[in-house]
């Protein structure tokens, strides 16, 4: 098996997770990485074996030296642009973290860049691999419930509503504009795509609880979705979850169905109950390694793989502008007071 050399760029907060994931990865190695704060840069080279270490003036430079088969790109979303469009003139696949761009049309031009040069390009959306959504899915498909009738979401992660919130982990933040649909919500939005289907209709009242920061922080969403199933996410950052780490389900979930429910607790716990039965846990392996039940090594050995036997990754660019035209959809609902159809112009000609 040949070993994939790859080399990435950003050494942030979330960064750590996917460095880790790299290295327990078989038949992969990361030859490199480059951040702007270049200390930081070095700080991860040691932590995680990675042997070149460059400053962001010298992208181009080391996609050059290095000729890897893969860049993974973890650096904030106003950066994509010029980092997609430096590995794919070079024909280097592609790894990129969500939110693709700050704007619509930037994340379009994002995806525009890959598809031109012909090459490989996933989205680092990983809330889908967290391995209660997988098993779900595997649920579903077995007809466990039968007809999805609905999924209904609450999140409380009770990280956002300290004056200082957010300074010691993700600063960046404090200062956007737009937060919880953006940053978070999207997540949910691709989850509730993949497990019913596409979504047809987005109603949205957002909240701002926390008076030190830009964006909302709160807010409840409304999806349809084609099959006539409907989706709710009830989320806050503000306010908190009665557990020692909201962090690692990011929530409780319950989808009912035609016969029966499946639910998921705040320990990554699946209980099914078909109806007039009783409920009996499900048997599903989930543990506390890495981010959220180990979910960035499981979407990253998927793009490896994927990258090996040419089949499509799941995330692609062109199917993650869908999710990314509901998080637009959720900000023109709230802007309006309206149920927003999201229409499918916004997915351009030849997106």
């Amino acid at each position: 098996m040949k070993t994939l050399r790859g080399v990435c760029v950003g050494a942030g907060y979330f960064s750590r997770f996917q460095y880790e994931a790299w290295q327990r990865i078989p038949g992969v190695m990361i030859a490199a990485l480059a951040n702007r704060d270049l200390a930081k840069a070095q700080h991860a080279a040691t932590e995680f074996g990675i042997g070149g270490v460059y400053a962001w003036t010298d992208l181009a430079r080391m996609l050059d030296v290095e000729r890897p088969d893969f860049i993974d790109i973890i650096t904030p979303p106003e950066t994509h642009l010029e980092v997609v469009r430096l590995a794919a003139e070079r024909g280097i696949a592609i790894i990129c973290q969500k939110p693709l761009a700050p704007t619509w049309d930037e994340a379009v031009a994002v995806v525009s860049a890959a598809r031109d040069a012909g090459v490989r390009f996933m989205v680092h959306e990983n809330w889908r691999w967290q391995p209660w959504y997988r098993e779900m899915k595997r649920q579903l498909a077995a007809g466990a419930i039968g007809e999805l009738f609905s999924i209904a979401v609450r999140m409380r992660v009770g990280d956002g509503w300290p004056a200082d919130a957010y300074l010691a982990r993700q600063p960046f933040f404090r200062t956007y504009s737009r937060l919880l649909m953006y940053e978070t919500g999207v997540h949910f939005l691709d989850t509730f795509r993949f497990l019913g289907g596409e979504i047809t209709s987005v109603y949205a009242r957002l909240q701002k609880r926390n008076p030190d920061i830009a964006g909302e922080d709160a807010g409840q969403v409304v999806c349809g979705f084609a099959s006539g199933a409907t989706a709710v996410l009830d989320a806050s950052r503000f306010n908190e979850a009665d557990t020692a780490d909201a962090r690692y389900t990011f929530g409780t979930v319950r989808l009912d169905g035609r016969q029966g429910h499946l639910e998921l607790d705040l320990d990554g716990n699946l209980t099914m109950k078909p109806l007039g039965q009783p409920a009996r846990r499900l048997d599903y392996a989930h543990d506390r390694r890495g981010f959220a039940g180990d979910c960035v090594h499981a979407l990253q050995r998927h793009f490896v793989d994927r990258l090996r036997d040419g089949a499509p990754f799941e995330s692609t660019g062109e199917d993650y502008l869908r999710t990314t035209a509901l998080v637009e959809a959720c900000y023109r609902s709230q802007a309006t007071g309206q149920v927003v159809y999201p229409n499918p112009d916004l997915l351009k000609s030849g997106i």
